[in-house]
């Protein structure tokens, strides 16, 4: 297919997964303002129809909207909207790994793997491995630099003082905090060595904390979690959604991959999630849980 000027914004294409409420859907409107190809996934086919409504309504003449639909605890359906992806476009200038969520407790998709982890961290490791043809692609006609790979990570990940190895689904001792935690901390681990792995390629892989955001994330969480949550002064999605279109466009974090943002500046990752042995073990161990559900 021909490719419009990847200088222009029409002629650029971002992937926001977790696109149908929250951080997702305000990060995709404010790329489709600005006439980005837009690709949104989300898992409630209500939510997501609405947004795709949303979303087309503000995507400006040469825009485009496209929004596909999966759970992404379940690797055949990354797998397959990363498939309908590629046959959307043929290049991806940015790629925004947004969805995930916390639980109230073990739940273990059809594959065998326990949700959170699955969720938050395996489904964005498979979808990037997965896009990455389209990411080069769009590497070898843009800039140096601005093509990203954009973690939505936490503060929640300095809770977690190491992954739990031997466990790392936590089914001996679950705990659906530490999950999350833990599962937060992989993200950064895992961008830290996408970053290694693709930064000779003119790809940048940079994570983030959103804050506490009003949206649905404590929905499905425990009622602990949604007591402290009611009780916090929390941050429209609009305000981490701006930190990721900075992310994904100024020339600033278009360079030195691997770091960790907050509100449109660099912050502070704690040191288990800069340790480079266990961001290189973490990845084949992922490598691992993905043939072993393949096999």
């Amino acid at each position: 297919m021909n490719a419009p000027d990847p200088n222009t914004p029409v002629g650029r294409c971002v992937v926001v997964t977790g696109a149908s409420s929250g951080i997702g859907k305000a990060s995709a409107e404010a790329f489709a303002r600005m006439g980005w190809h837009v690709i949104g996934t989300g898992r409630d086919a209500e939510r997501s129809a609405s947004a795709e409504t949303d979303l087309r309504a503000l995507s400006p003449p040469g825009g485009r909207v496209d929004f596909l639909r999966g759970d992404f605890a379940e690797m055949a359906n990354v797998r397959r909207i990363a498939a309908e992806i590629a046959a959307l476009t043929d290049r991806v200038h940015v790629l925004v790994n947004n969805a995930g969520g916390v639980r109230d407790g073990l739940y273990t998709s059809s594959e065998g793997l326990e949700w959170t982890f699955a969720a938050n961290h395996l489904a964005p490791f498979l979808l990037t491995r997965e896009l990455m043809p389209l990411l080069e692609q769009a590497s070898e006609t843009s800039a140096p630099g601005t093509v990203r790979v954009i973690a939505v990570s936490s503060l929640a990940h300095k809770q977690c003082s190491a992954m739990r190895w031997n466990d790392l689904m936590m089914r001996e001792d679950f705990a659906a905090g530490s999950a999350y935690c833990q599962a937060k901390l992989a993200n950064l681990l895992f961008t830290r060595e996408l970053n290694r792995k693709v930064e000779g390629r003119g790809i940048v892989a940079q994570g983030m904390h959103p804050g506490k955001v009003r949206s649905n994330f404590s929905s499905h969480g425990e009622p602990s979690l949604k007591a402290y949550m009611a009780t916090q002064n929390l941050i429209m999605p609009e305000q981490p959604a701006r930190t990721i279109v900075w992310l994904a466009t100024a020339p600033e974090p278009g360079m030195h991959g691997g770091r960790y943002f907050y509100d449109l500046a660099e912050a502070q990752a704690a040191p288990q999630a800069l340790d480079d042995e266990a961001a290189s073990r973490l990845w084949r161990e992922s490598e691992r849980m993905l043939e072993s559900v393949n096999a």
